[in-house]
């Protein structure tokens, strides 16, 4: 009798614990397709982008503000500045956030799939850097000036050597295909040197001058609010250099796309990218049709 009772003590027990698993196992599942419904109702938008850009967009994705404007954000790193709009050209991606009008426009008119900006970001000033002279009044007579060797970055460097009184430029100067040749007035006979810009921190102490992006100069421990002797301001001398989130030209009107922009201008999302990156990626929040050739 005894063995009897046991018996059925543990079938009773075997019991609660099978309906107490499934119930565990209900409940489990109840939540799991509750998260799924909730993140339904996001709008699904891909972004390319690359390196420190690719960081912030990896933060806004996780962002409350990201949810609340009904965007589930899915971040994708792509190396090459052709490999990312090429990428929003065959709609492998919906956008990117990497580049400068500038760069933008070089790729537009080699390609035939047109990308185009739906809103601006910010301006990572090119700076002047010199560990022989403390002012740019101090740069000696021939003078060695390093420049960085990429098409767009030339041009955009010599625009900077004017900005601060260096040099001249023709008045139909072209970002993107100018060249030192071009300069039609240099007081000071400088000499200028075409380098790969990643070795710019690197080669400081063999130059006079050297114009440095912000990327590189930051990655070198270099700030270019503090530590340079002159850097490229946000007017409309420097909108070539403006940075912009592009998409291709038949999704410009999404509003998906336009809310991208708005959470890149949200007052937190600005705290963090301005703590992280030590004010350097100086926020522009210019409508596109005032930096966009029509």
């Amino acid at each position: 009798m005894k063995l009897k009772t046991i018996a059925k003590s543990l079938i009773a027990l075997s019991t609660a614990f099978v309906l107490g698993a499934c119930g565990n196992n209900a409940s489990s599942s109840q939540s799991s397709q509750s998260s799924q419904a909730s993140e339904s109702g996001l709008k699904t938008v891909k972004i390319a982008s690359v390196g420190s850009d690719a960081d912030i967009w990896r933060y806004i994705a996780e962002s409350e503000q990201a949810k609340k404007a009904g965007l589930k954000i899915e971040v994708q790193e792509i190396n090459g500045g052709v490999p990312l709009n090429e990428s929003v050209a065959d709609g492998t991606v919906d956008a990117n956030a990497f580049q400068s009008i500038g760069y933008l426009k070089g790729f537009n008119e080699a390609n035939s799939n047109k990308v185009v900006p739906v809103g601006t970001t910010y301006i990572e000033p090119m700076g002047l850097y010199s560990k022989k002279v403390k002012s740019l009044n101090d740069l000696p007579n021939g003078a060695k000036v390093a420049l960085p060797d990429s098409p767009y970055n030339t041009t955009r460097a010599l625009r900077l050597l004017e900005s601060a009184g260096l040099i001249k430029l023709p008045s139909d100067f072209k970002d993107g295909t100018g060249t030192p040749s071009d300069i039609v007035e240099n007081k000071k006979n400088l000499e200028f040197l075409l380098i790969d810009d990643t070795t710019s921190v690197r080669v400081l102490d063999d130059t006079d001058l050297i114009a440095i992006g912000n990327t590189i100069a930051l990655e070198g421990g270099l700030n270019v609010l503090k530590d340079s002797l002159f850097y490229e301001k946000a007017d409309a001398s420097t909108i070539t250099s403006i940075n912009v989130i592009a998409v291709k030209a038949e999704n410009a009107d999404k509003e998906e796309y336009k809310k991208l922009v708005d959470l890149y201008h949200d007052p937190e999302i600005q705290k963090y990218i301005s703590e992280k990156f030590a004010g350097t990626k100086v926020e522009v929040k210019k409508p596109v049709s005032e930096v966009w050739g029509k």
